[in-house]
């Protein structure tokens, strides 16, 4: 395939950028991009579509409510929609990979430090800082995301306000709330006189790695491949909400690791930049060193991969209609109440003091006013503070 840019049909304006352009972009966001999936997709909003001009308003929200629909993490997903926007599959496979190869590098050499020096204590201190101000950094992304997308609609506030309840109750994100919230908005805005056309389907598969290996280890990265082919398949969500799921099969069931380290698996995923599910990785290596971070990060990420360029053709062909987009709204706005729904889950675990407190509202603060600094100077200096206060903290 070539780099041209695919012209799917007069409604798909030729692209204002080259493909390398957009990987460079992603591989940088990759790389210094803190916060998680909120944070994440907010980034992705300021620079391509504010900023830059390169993606269409309309192009990022139907890549949203796909990735809302679609099993897997969301930025992962988000990033390779917009990669295939008029690029095709070729710029979703670059644009995916330099997403993700970043932070999945990164934790291979923490879980090889990690491994070497059994245990990072020093990761609770900062992960102290951090967190909290994360939460600072995803509020005011969730705080964009809201007020350009919804603005003074009453339709789809009320849908908002119900997702974000949903998802502070249940902890988890419901796809049938997004589902429904489009066909509510569809119904009401655009009643079809006849409709006709298919259901949005995909196919998820592990990535078996044909290396030479040990015989020995071949029987264990087929489990781990497997399960997180499985997890990566059939859990809806941004990559947050595969956490308690990862848990039960890690832990409880096939007891791969232990409570702490799967704590500590987690925390690495916060504090490094890119898809926080890509704590899948260091698990990985946990359990069966660096070919097993490369077998659990594609088995998640294969199929969030498929689930993402099977369904965008019909995206690309059928998005304008107006069923379509009164749907891709509702589902738009369920997500975006999710995403505030998940700052507050967030926020209870992170926000455990008044000096967390201060950070996240500090945080917050400073994006307000300095609308231009770069998140990771943000994220280095709540690190800072977090080694340097969390053991008086502790001693307190």
């Amino acid at each position: 395939m070539s780099d041209s840019p695919v012209t799917q049909d007069d409604s798909t304006a030729v692209a204002r950028y080259s493909l390398w352009q957009l990987v460079r972009y992603m591989l940088a966001l990759g790389t210094w991009g803190f916060g998680g999936p909120v944070a994440l997709v907010g980034y992705m909003y300021r620079d391509l579509v504010e900023r830059r001009g390169w993606i269409s308003e309309s192009d990022y929200k139907e890549g949203m409510a796909l990735a809302q629909l679609m099993p897997g993490p969301l930025a992962a997903q988000l990033s390779i929609y917009l990669g295939y926007v008029h690029y095709g599959v070729l710029g979703a496979t670059l644009v995916g990979l330099a997403f993700v190869l970043p932070s999945f590098v990164m934790v291979v050499a923490i879980g090889a430090v990690y491994t070497a020096y059994g245990g990072i204590g020093w990761m609770q201190a900062v992960f102290y800082g951090v967190g909290a101000a994360v939460i600072g950094i995803i509020a005011m992304s969730a705080y964009k995301l809201t007020t350009k997308n919804i603005g003074k609609d009453k339709l789809l506030w009320a849908i908002f306000a119900v997702s974000t309840a949903v998802t502070v109750i249940t902890k988890s994100e419901n796809v049938l709330l997004f589902l429904g919230s489009g066909v509510l908005v569809w119904l009401l805005r655009a009643p079809p006189k006849a409709w006709s056309g298919g259901t949005v389907n995909g196919i998820g598969a592990p990535l078996v790695a044909f290396f030479a290996l040990d015989p020995s280890s071949w029987h264990k990265l087929g489990q781990i491949g497997a399960y997180f082919a499985y997890a990566g398949s059939f859990v809806f969500g941004s990559g947050l909400a595969i956490v308690p799921f990862l848990y039960g099969g890690v832990v409880q069931e096939y007891h791969w690791l232990t409570e702490q380290q799967f704590v500590d698996a987690v925390a690495v995923a916060m504090i490094t930049p890119g898809p926080v599910v890509i704590t899948t990785g260091f698990i990985g290596y946990l359990v069966a060193g660096f070919w097993g971070a490369v077998v659990a990060a594609a088995g998640t990420f294969v199929p969030c991969y498929l689930f993402t360029i099977l369904p965008a053709p019909y995206f690309k062909k059928h998005g304008k209609r107006p069923g379509i987009v009164a749907f891709v709204d509702g589902v738009t706005a369920a997500a975006i109440g999710a995403i505030t729904g998940a700052v507050i889950v967030i926020g209870q675990r992170s926000i455990t003091d008044w000096v967390t407190a201060a950070l996240a509202l500090a945080t917050a603060a400073v994006l307000w006013r300095f609308k231009k600094l770069p998140e990771p100077v943000i994220v280095v200096a709540a690190a800072l503070l977090g080694l340097l206060v969390h053991p008086l903290m502790t001693h307190t």
